[in-house]
């Protein structure tokens, strides 16, 4: 399936419409196709997401792995025509359970993590960081495979998103979200 060319818009209605295989984003209207994740990639999530999930069992905040549609400001009373912004953070941490629908998220995740790759390196680092800061993301960690690093983003009485941590492969890294949780990031970045 490919998008039609004459369409100067997306919204998520569109997304609704399109095959689950194809990773899509639409930021403003514009809709990004994104790469296959390389195997790395999808070990280091899948090693995140499987340490964030043993945390939180029993809890009221949920891990939601790659695809999971994130409506970053969809506000109530919206129709999918009216949301034109869709992204799918690699991982996102909920905590409030109201935000959460057959189709994903509505609003901000507490917790959002990207990892980066050579052909989303400036997307992650600098659209989507805007992006997670307008929303109101409490916390966003930007994983480097390559350096094997972590830089952790939190949210400022201001509104913006600033580093508060950088982590390395033996590092275990603090989630300032989620009240005594860590990423054993030795586990993380294995080989």
């Amino acid at each position: 399936m490919s998008l039609p060319a004459e369409k100067a818009r997306y919204t998520f209605a569109d997304c609704l419409t399109w095959e689950e295989n194809k990773r899509i984003e639409i930021i403003n209207g514009e809709a990004v196709m994104m790469a296959p994740p390389s195997s790395v990639h999808q070990e280091i999530c899948f090693e995140m997401g499987r340490q964030l999930g043993n945390f939180l069992e029993g809890k009221q905040c949920k891990v939601y792995p790659a695809p999971f549609g994130v409506r970053l400001f969809e506000k109530g009373g919206d129709t999918p025509d009216d949301v034109d912004t869709m992204v799918e953070p690699d991982i996102s941490v909920v905590c409030d359970r109201s935000k959460i629908d057959k189709h994903g998220c509505k609003g901000a995740p507490d917790l959002v993590v990207e990892i980066l790759s050579p052909s989303s390196l400036r997307h992650d680092r600098f659209v989507k960081l805007g992006l997670y800061q307008r929303a109101g993301v409490r916390e966003y960690w930007i994983v480097d495979p390559e350096y094997k690093s972590v830089q952790v983003f939190t949210l400022d009485g201001g509104g913006s998103l600033r580093i508060a941590e950088e982590y390395g492969r033996g590092d275990v890294a603090r989630v300032n979200v989620l009240d005594g949780c860590f990423i054993d990031l030795g586990k993380v970045f294995s080989e």
